[in-house]
């Protein structure tokens, strides 16, 4: 029988407040003006969602966040992205996180308030929602500090349930990238990007960093921004270039990528077509502000395919 969600994501939720200009902030009460200003749906996982759900899957997200204003923001923007947001957990008196991110073209620089981005445990996601779910995805992992010690132990729980598993790490901000061995080994799908890879392995080149992390887990996909992007599943090694576009800006692209990926993962596409999607999806979102706004249909994507 077919479950009611293909992707369970549990993560973190926060708008992000998108400022664009080429400017550099300065103190002293110095003021500056920028060319835009927009609030989006932010976090790597809700980004991810809303990219798979964009594609077609169906995608049920599990966080936390406040009931204030971002919160609400947020929760109304997965719902008219079609995520199911039924199991969020809400704290009244708490405060939802919020990103500030200065964008100049290809570069950016993020303030973030972490608020409740930390707060999900593995304790608060219960068998009956991993259940109805066939994969269960995990970005930030970083941020989520109280969902950390218990991830190798969920991840393994839901394989015992039928479900595959992918991970998004993101940027480590101590630098430290430890800690991964256990959590890979129970990990069917890791996605990170050129720097993490090479972070977390000690590699000089992506794709010794790529053999090296499909030995710990599945299949290994490592993001190369403009230059596409390579997978290993341990006995070899496919590369994908990317698309020409005219980016706006790069806020979301990774997870978009992600999302492109897992599409074709799920409805078992061979790696290179599911790896062509991805680097496509990514590319594409890169074109309108923000991490959803330049979100492809399935459609949209295939004509590059």
């Amino acid at each position: 029988m077919k479950k009611p969600f293909d992707i369970l994501v549990a993560g973190e939720i926060n708008p992000d407040l998108i400022l664009t200009g080429d400017v550099k902030p300065e103190f002293d009460q110095v003021e500056k003006l920028v060319d835009a200003a927009t609030l989006t749906v932010g976090s790597s996982s809700a980004i991810f969602a809303c990219g798979a759900a964009r594609l077609g899957l169906r995608v049920a997200f599990i966080g936390v966040c406040g009931d204030d204003v971002f919160g609400r923001f947020m929760l109304a923007e997965m719902q008219k992205r079609n995520v199911d947001v039924n199991n969020m957990i809400i704290r009244p008196n708490g405060q939802t996180g919020l990103s500030v991110i200065l964008n100049r073209e290809v570069d950016r620089a993020i303030l973030t308030h972490p608020g409740l981005i930390a707060d999900l445990q593995a304790s608060d996601i219960a068998d009956s929602l991993l259940a109805q779910a066939s994969h269960l995805h995990v970005a930030s992992y970083f941020l989520q500090t109280k969902l950390q010690p218990d991830l190798p132990a969920l991840f393994q729980h839901a394989h015992s349930l039928g479900l595959t598993t992918s991970l998004d790490t993101n940027y480590d901000p101590s630098e430290k990238w430890i800690g991964f061995d256990e959590l890979l080994s129970k990990t069917d799908v890791f996605l990170p990007n050129k720097t993490e890879s090479l972070s977390i392995t000690k590699s000089a080149d992506v794709e010794s960093a790529s053999e090296q992390l499909a030995q710990k887990c599945k299949l290994a996909v490592i993001k190369l921004g403009a230059d596409g992007a390579i997978v290993c599943n341990g006995e070899v090694v496919v590369h994908s270039n990317s698309i020409s576009v005219n980016v706006v800006d790069t806020v979301g692209a990774g997870d978009t990528f992600d999302a492109g990926f897992m599409f074709g993962y799920l409805n078992d596409w061979p790696l290179q077509k599911s790896l062509r999607l991805a680097c496509v999806c990514g590319a594409l979102s890169t074109q309108k502000a923000g991490g959803t706004e330049g979100q492809p249909t399935l459609e949209e994507a295939l004509t590059f395919l």
